[in-house]
């Protein structure tokens, strides 16, 4: 078997192509809950503390608003992927129900 061969074997393999459209949603997905942090959420917290830029916020030289922004977006990602999940288990449990 050439080596272009095997090549165009392990590119067309599902788990290969699955693997790339994951990384392309969750890239789009990144974007998404980007905005959403930094012009929804942002905006309204900086509101309420009374200051204009979140991101701004710093104690002596150490600036912490980068921080706040980079884990409200972990948190944001890591519920929706939760949810994702509980959903698709719960899919998955009714499906093999309905099999038996």
């Amino acid at each position: 078997m050439s080596l272009v061969s095997e090549f165009k074997e392990f590119i067309n393999k599902g788990n290969v192509i699955d693997l790339a459209v994951a990384v392309i949603l969750g890239a789009a997905f990144q974007k998404i809950v980007d905005s959403i942090v930094n012009d929804i959420i942002m905006p309204i917290i900086a509101f309420a503390g009374g200051f204009e830029n979140i991101e701004s916020l710093k104690i002596g030289p150490f600036t912490y608003g980068k921080l706040i922004a980079a884990s409200l977006n972990f948190l944001i990602i890591a519920i929706v992927l939760f949810l994702i999940i509980k959903a698709m288990n719960r899919a998955k449990e009714r499906a093999a129900g309905l099999k038996n």
